[in-house]
């Protein structure tokens, strides 16, 4: 069961030296590597130290080499610039000599519109009305529109996916809100990619299939409440090569709060060597 209290233990940080922290892990039950999600969500918190004032705008994440969730992660900011409206650091998560990830995180300071617009939200589900798709049990709750199973190798449609999550008992925070806005992104374009493809499935990652994101960049548009409901609008252009590109829109109350794109990597799991 994975509690509120756990991702946000995840994301009280433990100051190491200026700049430096160390942070725990969040486990989904049996161990295994450290969920991208969880280092997107770390990398946010981590940058917004010590910038009053700003909020994420955008973050742009390598997932260099996987992580153990045996022990904390190490995350090292380094600021490239910091004016009144805008600031920008590098983040490094690592474990060890092992560098795990990389990110580039730009910050902004709100502005008065000169010019204002945003797609409409496209799907018409509710999360009420969405099968409960959560393989996690706990405060990440998880719902998927229209019945869709991306975990079933048989069920083949569009490279479209609608999810619903929020986290129950989350506090109104704006960083922890974006933090665990993040921490959701990173769980579907892979199984979205494999939807039009008969006999691949989201339940063959990591047994007969090696998956794996690659790269995540997320933007956001506007402040979002990370316990409220939160609509997932993904759709994969391409898949080939051994790779996955998708995107998402988010939606809450109807209105756009933020976007991110993903590479990923999707190939046959070579068999093992007698």
């Amino acid at each position: 069961m994975l509690s509120i209290d756990d991702l946000l233990g995840s994301l009280a940080l433990e100051p190491t030296g200026p700049g430096t922290f160390r942070g725990a892990n969040v486990t989904f039950g049996h161990g295994g590597p450290v969920f991208g999600g969880q280092l997107m969500a770390q990398t946010i918190i981590a940058a917004l130290d010590g910038q009053d004032g700003k909020t994420v705008k955008t973050v742009q994440i390598i997932f260099a080499r996987g992580g153990s969730t045996d022990e904390p992660v190490e995350i090292t900011v380094e600021p490239l610039h910091a004016g009144r409206s805008f600031a920008s650091s590098t983040v490094t998560i690592s474990q060890g000599d092992r560098v795990c990830t990389r990110a580039l995180v730009l910050l902004s300071a709100d502005e008065p519109d000169l010019i204002r617009h945003a797609v409409p939200q496209d799907s018409s589900s509710t999360p009420e009305a969405s099968t409960d798709g959560a393989h996690v049990p706990g405060a990440w709750e998880v719902r998927v529109a229209d019945g869709v199973d991306i975990s079933d190798p048989a069920a083949v449609g569009p490279a479209e996916l609608d999810v619903w999550t929020r986290f129950a008992g989350a506090p109104d925070d704006a960083a922890i809100s974006q933090a665990l806005l993040a921490f959701a992104t990173d769980g579907f374009l892979i199984g979205t990619a494999m939807r039009p493809h008969e006999g691949v499935g989201q339940s063959q990652a990591h047994v007969t299939l090696t998956t794996g994101v690659v790269s995540h960049t997320l933007t956001f548009h506007e402040p979002c409440q990370a316990g409220e409901w939160m609509l997932l609008e993904h759709e994969s252009p391409y898949a080939g090569r051994g790779r996955a590109y998708g995107r998402a829109n988010v939606f809450q109350a109807g209105g756009l709060v933020a976007s991110f794109v993903q590479d990923s990597m999707i190939r046959a799991t070579p068999p093992r060597s007698s």
